[in-house]
């Protein structure tokens, strides 16, 4: 009998790097693993991953976790997975070579694949059945792109010979046995981003499928976000181990937030920021540009629903300052910046780098700085690329707000988390532009802790979800300061700012970009 104590290994696959962390019963870090992946721009909004770079990390970030920690997989209840959502691997089930890049979810090559699947009924045609409007973010036109495009692939695939899923299929394949026998399963929370899924009944939707030429022997079962889907296999350090929990990182988040009450709200300061409400067993669809998903399930109990709102740049709007423009040289200076003036002095910048996402869903946009005086220095600028952050945030929150008020749900406080929420100069003018309290909690690793969470409860490492709240604590809380017609007077110019923006995109733009 095994009497060392008992920890979960949460393997976090993300935009730009892959972890993985140990967390102990009260939900705390124990050790962790971190390595970047590059990211390649073969054209002018292109972004693609190596999917075989992403395998090789994760096993040398579970192998640096479980030195770190000074234990062995004896000591691991379970893993859990979460992910980069909507980033598309198509790779030879008999090999397991991916037959080309993964298509990460900021990509919009796919823009005339969706135009032409919306022909006259336009961009919501599935947005009945799988809650989702037609757009380059989501992963079924990612698919339809790869197999149009790659050489021989579509007459493979139609022979049964590849397999497709977002990272978090493309790691549990790998890990439990990979080319022997492992297991292609995704939860039903990655599921719902691939705009293949119906939303209500959460199986595959053969029709779209056909429309998008996607043989439905590529695509994994769905299964549960919390249930064991198989062990540890030929990845050695991991061997017999159970992995039990998947969540794609948004819900994940939500999960480690203890987002388990309708109405409760938290938002993700990453790469991108991602806003989720719950709102229970009931499907709301949104009438503001918010997505219908589901926020998780727990194995056999009914799937909980979530309206999200998806922002495409925050996170990475400051690595563009750092890596493309040079300004600072570690993404934490943007705040020394920004600090030395009282306000950004009528500065703005939109940055759609990829088009906007919620709640405009615009692929014509593109990025944009106006206000610009001569008056204007480094540091305003500094300053205004941390207010976008909030700025993108708060149009979610009305989408949200307006979505729900005929639920009755209303939003008392927003719990945030993610990499930026470090920022307090950003998380004191995101309370102030919402008007509601910002809440941080103690452990804001949230997303690799609601995977954690998820394969622990599978297990019976966690009693379910009391134990979430249990664990969850207030690290600290940021009260709006600003008055209300200051708060009226920026969002009327951030939307005069948004506006410039738009309407973009035009065959002359794509021509110069080629």
């Amino acid at each position: 009998m095994n009497d060392q104590p008992m920890y979960i290994m949460s393997i976090d696959q993300g935009t730009t790097s892959t972890r993985a962390i140990i967390f102990d019963h009260g939900g705390q870090i124990v050790a962790s693993g971190q390595q970047e992946h590059e990211q390649i721009f073969p054209r002018s909004g292109w972004v693609e991953h190596d999917a075989l770079e992403i395998w090789r990390n994760t096993r040398a970030v579970v192998a640096d976790a479980l030195q770190k920690a000074e234990i062995n997989r004896h000591q691991l209840a379970a893993v859990g997975i979460t992910n980069q959502r909507e980033t598309a691997v198509v790779w030879d089930k008999a090999t397991g070579e991916p037959v080309y890049n993964a298509i990460v979810w900021q990509d919009t090559r796919t823009q005339r694949i969706c135009d032409e699947l919306a022909g006259e009924e336009g961009a919501d045609k599935y947005k009945e059945r799988v809650g989702l409007p037609l757009a380059t973010y989501f992963s079924g036109p990612k698919v339809k792109w790869i197999l149009d495009n790659v050489e021989g692939v579509r007459a493979r695939a139609e022979a049964g010979e590849l397999l497709f899923g977002n990272t978090d299929s493309w790691l549990l394949w790998n890990l439990t046995g990979g080319a022997e026998n492992g297991v292609h399963v995704t939860d039903v929370t990655n599921a719902s981003r691939t705009m293949l899924m119906n939303i209500d009944t959460l199986d595959w939707n053969a029709d779209i499928a056909a429309d998008m030429g996607i043989p439905l022997s590529m695509l994994p079962e769905i299964r549960s976000s919390s249930e064991v889907y198989g062990h540890g296999r030929k990845q050695g350090l991991l061997i017999d181990t159970p992995i039990a929990g998947i969540l794609g990182d948004q819900q994940a988040a939500t999960f480690g937030q203890a987002c388990f009450e309708v109405g409760q709200a938290k938002n993700t300061y990453g790469t991108g920021n991602f806003m989720l409400i719950n709102t229970g067993e009931d499907l709301v669809r949104s009438e503001n540009g918010l997505l219908t998903t589901v926020a998780y399930k727990i194995g056999e109990n009914k799937p909980v629903y979530a309206l999200e709102g998806s922002i495409a740049v925050t996170g990475s709007l400051v690595q563009w300052m750092r890596d493309n423009l040079g300004m600072i040289s570690e993404a934490p200076e943007i705040e020394d910046l920004a600090k030395k003036v009282p306000d950004s002095g009528g500065l703005f910048i939109v940055p759609a780098f990829s088009g906007l996402f919620a709640p405009h869903w615009r692929s014509d946009a593109r990025g944009a700085m106006v206000g610009m005086t001569r008056f204007h220095n480094r540091h305003h600028i500094a300053r205004a690329t941390l207010e976008a952050t909030a700025y993108q945030s708060r149009e979610v929150l009305d989408a949200m707000v307006a979505d729900a008020e005929h639920e009755g749900v209303e939003l008392s406080e927003l719990k945030v988390d993610g990499g930026m929420v470090a920022n307090e100069t950003l998380m004191q003018f995101q309370a102030d532009i919402l008007g509601v309290p910002v809440v941080r909690p103690q452990v804001i690793e949230t997303t690799a802790l609601g995977a954690a969470y998820a394969a622990g409860i599978a297990v019976g490492f966690w009693n379910g979800e009391q134990d979430v709240i249990d664990n969850w604590a207030e690290g600290k809380r940021w009260e709006p300061a600003m008055d209300e017609d200051a708060r009226a007077r920026s969002m009327r110019l951030w939307a005069k700012a948004v506006e410039r923006t738009l309407d973009w995109v035009d065959e002359d733009v794509e021509a110069l970009q080629d």
